[in-house]
């Protein structure tokens, strides 16, 4: 008897613990806006990529207001940044196309962080997300290498999601120093964020 009521306790306590995980993990987390002010040049990347596909890269208009996060966003982001991620092998642009620098779609499954982070903004964008929500970010990573990310702005401040981990993050907790990104009114202007240095062209791997 005692050790039928000490299972349905545990039982229990497992269930509650399970349930406050998931409540914890579908509870919109809290960042900040990554202020951007001056214009600055636009990765030769993109402005290849817009030449091949000019229908990719539309100027959104409308409303430049950031995402608002509810559960089944954060959900959304979530299953759509692990599947990315797991989905495709790491491949330099120079392995795979000869050349330093090519973004483009990874459709033959292999990419580098660029082209994880423009299938994201694909599906996401395919998932109901405003454009001007998902814009593609340059960083230099902990080892100071160049690095695109996809940053998510959203009513709880801006999120990175990377091909480098499967969290959604913070971009304040990356540990990276951010130089550009997409400007929210229009996809082929890009801004340098605050206290960035004035890197024009960037390699990203």
């Amino acid at each position: 008897m005692f050790k039928v009521l000490r299972n349905a306790v545990a039982g229990t306590v497992l269930a509650i613990f399970g349930a406050t995980a998931y409540l914890a993990a579908m509870t919109p987390p809290e960042s900040s806006p990554a202020e951007a002010q001056t214009v600055t040049s636009n990765p030769v990347g993109w402005r290849d990529f817009c030449r091949k596909d000019p229908s990719e890269c539309i100027q959104s208009g409308g409303s430049t207001e950031p995402l608002r996060l509810t559960s089944k966003y954060m959900s959304v982001i979530n299953r759509i940044n692990r599947w990315v991620n797991a989905s495709i092998v790491p491949t330099s642009d120079l392995k795979q196309w000869g050349r330093e620098e090519w973004w483009s779609y990874p459709d033959n499954g292999n990419g580098d962080c660029e082209d994880y982070a423009l299938l994201k903004r694909k599906m996401l964008i395919e998932e109901g997300f405003p454009l001007q929500s998902l814009l593609l970010t340059i960083v230099r990573n902990r080892s100071g290498e160049a690095h695109a990310v996809l940053m998510v702005r959203t009513d709880h401040g801006d999120f990175v999601l990377d091909n480098l981990t499967d969290e959604m993050l913070p971009w304040t907790k990356t540990g990276y120093r951010f130089i550009k990104r997409q400007s929210e009114r229009n996809p082929n202007a890009w801004l340098k964020l605050r206290n960035a240095s004035d890197e024009e062209q960037l390699t990203t791997r």
